[in-house]
């Protein structure tokens, strides 16, 4: 089984729907995945995930079905150097990497930002959302493994989020979302692609195979955006914060 989890494109943050760039790349994305052989297409239900989805939906005259599990990660935490609430992936180095419970799977949700804004319970609501769908496919959880109950080559399709895509690609590879959030970078409209392995029958695991992947976006020569990155060096005029 292969998932195929999108990021929105670039966004207009304000009216939930995308920026005239962010049209183009929904249209260059829409472009390479109407060639694929995809069984189910999924989407949150936020405007910008929506309009990402719609080219390609069009072209194929096809519908997805909305999971709210599918919509941006919603917990809102105390950043240490920041007054006021703040998204949970966005962390400064230096503050992040000194907790080394950030780094387990299993434990990341432990420190106080994270535990007084009962983050554990709103990532095990995305995570049984998303099991609940596998298992309708013939993969069903079994710790940190799938029990095949009905093997398949089927693709699925899931619009989502940079901070939501995160959650999933941990839950599926068994890593902390804390390390994905911040060492990874996934720009708008990029595609990741995670597949089943089957070494032995009737046991699956996921392995990633192509990670924030905009290659449709380099077959148009379409730069891409800088959403969920920062600067790369300091005098830069890029985004810092």
């Amino acid at each position: 089984m292969k998932i195929l989890i999108i990021r929105h494109g670039d966004p207009d943050y304000v009216n939930d729907s995308l920026t005239e760039k962010g049209w183009r790349e929904a249209e260059y994305l829409s472009e390479r995945l109407a060639k694929l052989s995809i069984r189910d297409f999924y989407v949150s239900p936020l405007g910008r995930a929506k309009d990402t989805a719609d080219p390609t939906l069009k072209k194929l005259g096809r519908t997805a079905a909305e999971r709210e599990w599918l919509r941006e990660f919603a917990p809102r935490i105390k950043r240490p150097d920041k007054d006021g609430d703040s998204i949970c992936w966005d962390w400064l180095p230096q503050d992040w990497t000194g907790e080394e419970r950030f780094y387990r799977y299993d434990e990341w949700w432990q420190p106080s930002a994270m535990s007084e804004a009962d983050i554990r319970t709103e990532h095990a609501w995305v995570t049984n959302g998303l099991d609940g769908l596998l298992a309708e496919y013939g993969y069903v959880r079994d710790g940190h493994i799938y029990r095949v109950e009905q093997g398949n080559n089927d693709t699925i399709a899931l619009f989502c989020h940079y901070g939501s895509g995160c959650v999933l690609v941990g839950h599926l590879i068994g890593v902390s979302p804390m390390v994905l959030w911040h060492g990874l970078c996934a720009a708008p409209s990029s595609v990741t692609t995670v597949v089943t392995e089957e070494r032995r029958k009737g046991i699956a695991s996921f392995r990633v195979s192509s990670y924030g992947d905009i290659s449709h976006l380099y077959a148009h020569e379409e730069p891409p955006a800088f959403a969920a990155r920062f600067t790369e060096k300091w005098e830069n005029d890029e985004r810092h914060d």
